[in-house]
């Protein structure tokens, strides 16, 4: 895929850039591995600074930032103007929070025949993230302002459709004041990951993306003996019971379905609904996904915008098309609109099977699949059986549903009765095929840090 911004809303190439030469990324390479020499030797509070910074600039340029991330990707302005204050707030709680997460955490020193014993937490060097296009500047950003925080130096490879977007955090950083080189964008095809990944100077690498990279970089990765993060697919299950406010919870499902014009891991995409209350949900459901506005993003009157790719939009109708083939019934939507841009419509389908190819995998598009279930353990039962499990849903005011879905759902998030999301105080991941490691919070942190034991026995002549 070339790298170029195109505009979802009309497929006009907006602009094109040079992929890096051999000899460019050799210097980037190098670059970062001198930085990282330096950077390690950093206080805490000196980055705590220089995150602080980087957030006030950004959330100076709120408005054109947001335009940015509309302009490359479609999504919605007021979607985008939440990504970025989100941003905001994630560089903010790193720079508050992070001096205390890297503090020695002292041990049982006599327990281990020690005058003491700690573990230190210390940066491993230069980490590759491999980043989408989805969320372009929050997925790189929960990377980036962890991994500056621990002392790291970031190299970034992101989307080949946002590079507008992927040399604005490089420059964001770097008016933020930190060390030259801390933080460099790798303006490269996919092809050559692998390169940067096999490069002895580099420590470790996250990618967030479709489960055929995350095995691509996995094995490279364990090839090489480097640790990885990997955040891959979702196929969120959604389940309602007939405890809770459908209205409340049909409106959290319309949301949960076409946030970020339905290109989100995170995304609630199988529905299964209780049978006492199926005919309610699915008439409100279906009700409210037909009245969004589909439309040009930039206007604050639209709903869903287009999908950020013309190959997205085909793998979306390419789904619905064999499912529809096999059985599926269209309640709402199913069809593109006569127009110019990659937009599809917020569409709802029922009578899914097995036979069908959403029924095992990732529709990244504002698709929703509903089930009609007669309990929670066969809600359960049906959601399990996905080879994915990132995030799930359950709508309950029933404490005994509750415990059981927190107990028995294969996913590494469980949200009741509001949408899974991310927050940088709570980790992110998931399990199965969707991937491993945490990103956010300490955890997110700590994963690309080595936690380094240290113990210390008496003197020679037996002092403390």
């Amino acid at each position: 895929m070339a790298i170029a911004t195109i505009s979802p809303v009309t497929g006009e190439v907006l602009e094109r850039f040079d992929e890096l030469t051999p000899e460019e990324l050799e210097d980037k390479l190098a670059r970062a591995a001198a930085a990282a020499a330096s950077y390690r030797l950093t206080t805490p509070e000196q980055r705590a600074g220089w995150v602080e910074q980087a957030a006030a600039h950004l959330e100076k340029e709120t408005d054109s930032v947001a335009r940015l991330l509309t302009t490359e990707m479609g999504k919605t302005l007021r979607a985008a103007r939440e990504e970025v204050v989100k941003c905001v707030r994630g560089l903010r709680f790193y720079a508050a929070e992070a001096p205390a997460f890297l503090r020695d955490r002292p041990g049982d020193g006599p327990g281990v025949g020690a005058r003491q014993t700690y573990v230190t937490y210390q940066p491993l060097g230069v980490v590759l993230a491999v980043m989408p296009w989805n969320f372009p500047l929050w997925q790189a950003m929960r990377f980036a302002a962890p991994a500056l925080m621990a002392g790291n130096v970031g190299l970034l490879k992101h989307a080949s459709n946002v590079p507008r977007t992927a040399l604005y955090m490089e420059q964001l950083f770097r008016d933020a004041g930190f060390p030259d080189d801390v933080f460099q964008t790798l303006l490269i095809s996919s092809g050559r990951v692998e390169q940067v990944l096999r490069d002895e100077r580099l420590a470790a690498a996250t990618l967030t993306g479709s489960e055929p990279a995350g095995r691509s970089v996995a094995a490279i990765a364990g090839d090489e003996i480097k640790k990885v993060v990997l955040e891959l697919g979702g196929s969120d299950p959604f389940i309602v019971m007939p405890s809770t406010d459908l209205e409340r919870a049909t409106d959290a499902a319309v949301g949960a379905r076409c946030l970020n014009n339905g290109q989100s891991c995170i995304n609630g995409k199988r529905f299964f609904v209780h049978a006492d209350v199926a005919e309610a949900f699915i008439g409100m459901f279906v009700a409210k996904m037909g009245a969004l506005v589909v439309g040009d993003p930039m206007d604050d009157g639209t709903d869903v915008g287009p999908l950020a790719t013309e190959s997205g939009r085909r793998d979306v109708e390419a789904y619905v098309e064999d499912a529809v083939s096999k059985g599926a019934t269209v309640l709402v939507g199913g069809e593109r609109p006569d127009r110019p841009g990659w937009f599809y419509p917020p569409t709802v389908l029922t009578d899914i099977s097995p036979d069908m190819n959403m029924f095992h995998e990732e529709v990244f598009g504002p698709v929703a699949q509903v089930w009609t279930v007669s309990s929670l353990e066969e809600a359960l039962r049906i959601a399990n059986g996905h080879p994915y499990g990132l995030g799930s849903n359950l709508w309950s005011e029933d404490e005994a549903e509750r415990a059981l879905f927190v107990r028995d759902v294969q996913s590494g998030m469980a949200f009741i009765n509001g949408n899974t999301t991310s927050y940088p105080e709570i980790p992110f991941g998931g399990v199965k095929r969707s991937g491993y490691g945490r990103e956010l919070s300490d955890l997110g942190m700590r994963e690309f840090m080595n936690a380094k034991t240290v113990w210390i026995g008496e003197n020679a002549d037996g002092t403390s």
